[in-house]
C-alpha cells in the first residue's frame, strides 16, 4: 500500500504541474487528469484515496493557475463540474480490474470522452452561450478546437493523447514496480 501511495503521489505532482505548464503553453487539455481518475481508480485498493487522489491533483492545480499563471484557477460552477466529470470518471477507473493494455487504452478513451461530455455540461450550465439549446449545442461545438491539436484536425487529439500516454507510462511504471520479481531456479 505504501508503493502504491508513493507511485500515486508522484503522479498527482506530475499532473499538477503539466496541468499548469500546459496552460501557459497554450496546449489545451494535453493533461493526464481523467487518466489519473482511471490510474488511482483502478490500483488504490482504498477507495477513498482514489477519489482523493485526482481531486487534489485538480485543486493544486487550480490553485497554481489562479497563483501563477494569467489562466483562472477558480471560476465558477463549471469548475465545480468539472471535479464531479473527475470523480466519474474515477469511478470508471474502479471497474477495471483486468488491466491489459487493451483494456487501459479502452478505459483512457472512455474516461476522456466522459470528461469532455460532463466538462462541458458545466460550461453550458456557467451560460456563456445562454440557456437554450442552440446554447447548448453551440457549447459542445465551441470546445472542440480545444480538444485539437495543433499539428492535427484531429478532434480530441490533445486529451486523448495526454491520458493514453499517462496512462501508459503511469500502469506501465507501476507494473514494473509491483510485478513480482523473477527468480532462477539452480540446476
Amino acid at each position: 500500500m505504501k508503493k502504491e501511495i508513493l507511485i500515486v503521489a508522484l503522479l498527482v505532482l506530475i499532473t499538477a504541474i503539466l496541468r499548469i505548464v500546459n496552460a501557459e503553453v497554450h496546449m489545451y487539455n494535453m493533461v493526464p487528469v481523467a487518466a489519473l481518475g482511471i490510474f488511482s481508480g483502478s490500483v488504490l485498493t482504498n477507495k477513498k484515496w482514489a477519489y482523493m487522489i485526482p481531486l487534489t491533483a485538480m485543486f493544486l492545480s487550480d490553485v497554481g493557475l489562479n497563483l501563477f499563471t494569467s489562466t483562472p484557477g477558480f471560476y465558477g460552477i463549471s469548475q465545480f463540474v468539472n471535479y464531479i466529470a473527475l470523480g466519474l470518471v474515477t469511478l470508471l477507473g474502479t471497474t477495471l480490474v483486468n488491466r491489459k493494455a487493451i483494456n487501459v487504452l479502452g478505459y483512457t478513451l472512455g474516461g476522456s470522452m466522459i470528461f469532455f461530455l460532463v466538462s462541458n455540461f458545466g460550461t453550458f450550465l456557467q451560460g456563456y452561450y445562454g440557456y437554450h439549446f442552440e446554447g447548448f449545442t453551440t457549447c459542445y461545438a465551441m470546445a472542440l478546437p480545444f480538444y485539437k491539436s495543433e499539428f492535427s484536425t484531429v478532434i480530441f487529439m490533445n486529451s486523448f493523447l495526454g491520458d493514453i500516454i499517462f496512462s501508459a507510462v503511469a500502469f506501465g511504471v507501476y507494473y514494473l514496480v509491483t510485478m513480482p520479481k523473477l527468480t532462477l531456479k539452480k540446476a
